[in-house]
């Protein structure tokens, strides 16, 4: 794959359409908006009528600013009808050459395998009115009208859950999952089947508002309230600001080599592993420089690497023997659903965050999607290299909204199938597959140890095994461990770009591109000075500490995005864009789930900072005063969201016309 999309073949943009008629609507270099810009031949795209232009635009010329852009941006569309019928602009259906409306053409599809942007004159699409059948547009400004891109095959949209692959190999598959069956057998493997199945449906859940409108899950948040973006950034650099990950790959790169021993620079005595671990920070800003769209170049590099992990961990349990320890997985069946009582809750919870990326990162799932094309994110553009000399595409504040059009509905529905797909047979089947792998290893080479992670593999298990095993426990720690510190660094610059963007950059016309390289090199350059002065002020710790720390933070940030996710899913999006129940009660889970675990770690670290009345007992009986205030909120917040959702779901039944059409499996 090509880390530049700029040279791939990008003329293939329309969604609709005769092939034949296709031109250069979907060159990465346009411009919505932009003079000559053209949108295609589709005829299925919504564009305001010659009778009612001047109201649907509001006024919006060539001089004004763009809805959602300027100091208007909250106002209101003008639609002189704004319960009419969305579609009675449209030329009819829009079918291929093979009469398929729903289903995009292989050559259409194939656009999705680097990254596709389609521009569209978006200060000429029609507003959304604040009908039942669009979503709430909250705290922004209106949606915009236009039909949801035809559906590509599951192969074509690989890429996101690959990237969130990556970010899970190196926290809890190859560090907490296999020292915690060292240390237990497979009696917690039900605990990583659960935390697994359930960041599938969290992660799934991220995505829908993107798919169904192009904004960001920061924007979605930022339309309930404008603080949400700011508290999740803070809680992702309390999180993930640690470099762990470098300095967990340096550790195992530096042992593999035999370059443990300090070096003098500059006067100063330096660990060798320190040197690689800047070494391996500036390696990850240096790949963002290669290519023009910056998603494109981590998703290249980040599959190469995930390809190299998974041969690897594979072989290694061939190398090792360690198969025969699956013939134990049947007794584990009797410990479903218990803990054992000297298991710390911080390094369980920590567990169950990366059982998957989890935490922070898992947010990063949003604006994969819309980097790569899903869904309405399709018409968003992509955050572009300001040093290639490229014009940058416009990312609209306030997305989009398709009518619920019959072939609207199917088409929904065929995406939904495709985007979980897309996350359960690269992100669901790979992590079944590396974890148990890796746990197996470290059940049969290293049982009952009392080592950290990096410890366990590198002084218990790699002496064990013969040459080729340890080279292989080497390759696998290290591209796991760097895998991970590539993506974290990504998440965290990703994310907090858009928040940050969204929340004020905006409105004070700073620019993306720009706003994205300084943070990615401000972070690169601040995870190199927490490796420099690694012993102070954290004097004594090793690379893992850092690791239970984020990995704990990362568990507590679950559960209030997830509650909130559920609540926005239920309440600001119409029937046919809804959960259904089965994802509804699901949600319900996952936030009781990581709730419940965060307070009690939150109640354990209380007690440690000497602060005893903040006990929180497991079954919440027993605990004290503090600790009872702790599940008092837990008890609110958890009523709170099933209350809201349920009742929301119940409202917006029958709402809109033949909203069954896209419902799917698990939809």
């Amino acid at each position: 794959m090509d880390p530049d999309p700029s040279d791939d073949d990008r003329s293939a943009a329309p969604s609709g359409g005769d092939p034949s008629q296709w031109g250069d609507s979907g060159t990465t270099g346009g411009r919505a908006g932009d003079e000559g810009a053209d949108s295609g031949p589709r005829s299925d795209r919504i564009a305001d009528d010659g009778d009612n232009s001047e109201a649907d635009r509001d006024d919006d010329g060539p001089g004004s600013n763009r809805e959602g852009t300027g100091p208007d941006s909250d106002r209101e569309g003008t639609d002189p009808d704004p319960d009419r019928d969305d579609t009675d602009a449209r030329d009819g259906p829009v079918t291929t050459s093979d009469g398929d409306e729903v289903f995009a053409p292989e050559v259409e599809g194939r656009q999705y395998r680097g990254t596709w942007y389609l521009p569209l004159r978006y200060d000429e699409l029609k507003r959304a009115g604040d009908t039942d059948d669009h979503p709430d547009r909250g705290e922004g400004g209106a949606f915009r009208l236009t039909d949801l891109p035809r559906v590509p095959r599951v192969g074509h949209i690989v890429g996101p859950s690959a990237i969130m692959l990556g970010a899970s190999l190196g926290s809890g598959e190859t560090l907490f999952w296999p020292v915690l069956s060292s240390q237990y057998g497979w009696t917690l493997l039900w605990a990583f089947a659960v935390g697994v199945l359930t960041q599938f449906v969290i992660n799934t859940e991220l995505q829908r508002w993107t798919l169904a409108t192009g904004e960001s899950v920061f924007r979605a948040f930022a339309r309930v309230a404008n603080y949400w973006p700011w508290l999740f950034l803070a809680g992702g650099l309390i999180s993930l600001g640690w470099p762990g990950w470098a300095a967990g790959a340096a550790r195992v790169g530096t042992a593999a080599l035999g370059l443990s021993g300090p070096v003098s620079l500059l006067g100063t005595s330096l660990a060798t592993w320190k040197l690689v671990a800047v070494g391996l920070m500036v390696l990850i800003w240096l790949s963002y420089q290669v290519s023009s769209v910056m998603y494109t170049a981590v998703e290249v590099f980040q599959i190469g690497l995930l390809f190299v992990s998974i041969v690897a961990a594979v072989l290694l349990v061939a190398v090792a023997g360690s198969w025969v320890e699956f013939a134990d997985l049947p007794t584990a069946a009797a410990s479903v659903g218990t803990l054992p009582s000297d298991l710390g809750i911080a390094v369980f919870l920590g567990g169950l965050a990366f059982a998957g990326a989890g935490g922070y990162l898992n947010l990063s799932q949003s604006l994969w999607a819309r980097e790569k094309g899903y869904g309405m994110g399709n018409y968003q553009g992509r955050v572009k290299n300001p040093f290639h000399g490229e014009d940058p595409e416009p990312i609209e504040r306030d997305g989009f909204s398709f009518p619920p059009t019959t072939t609207n509905l199917k088409r929904w529905r065929e995406w939904w199938r495709v985007v979980q797909l897309e996350h359960f047979l690269t992100f669901v089947v790979g992590l079944f597959v590396v974890a148990p792998a890796l746990m197996s290893v470290a059940i049969r080479y290293a049982p009952g140890t009392t080592s950290d992670a990096l410890q366990m593999w590198l002084t218990d298990v790699a002496p064990a095994l013969g040459p080729i095993g340890t080279v292989l426990v080497f390759l696998v720690l290290f591209v796991a461990l760097f895998t991970t510190e590539y993506a974290i660094v990504e998440s965290f610059v990703r994310n907090s770009v858009d928040a940050i963007y969204e929340a004020y950059g905006r409105e004070a016309g700073w620019d993306l591109e720009t706003l994205f390289w300084r943070v990615l090199t401000g972070f690169c350059l601040w995870g190199i000075v927490i490796i420099l002065a690694f012993t102070s002020p954290f004097e004594g710790r090793e690379p893992f500490f850092f690791l239970v720390v984020g990995a704990a933070m990362s568990g507590v940030m679950m559960w209030p995005y997830t509650a909130l996710v559920l609540v926005m899913n239920t309440t600001r999006l119409p029937e046919h864009l809804q959960p259904g129940w089965a994802r509804v009660v699901a949600l319900w889970w996952a936030s009781g789930f990581y709730g419940y675990f965060s307070v009690l770690l939150v109640a354990d670290t209380l007690v440690e900072f000497g602060l005893p009345g903040f006990d929180a007992a497991a079954l919440v009986a027993g605990s004290g005063v503090g600790g009872y205030a702790l599940w008092a909120v837990f008890f609110a917040v958890q009523s709170y969201a099933i209350a809201v959702s349920a009742g929301a779901k119940r409202r917006a039944a029958g709402t809109v016309e033949n909203a069954e059409l896209a419902a799917g499996r698990f939809s």
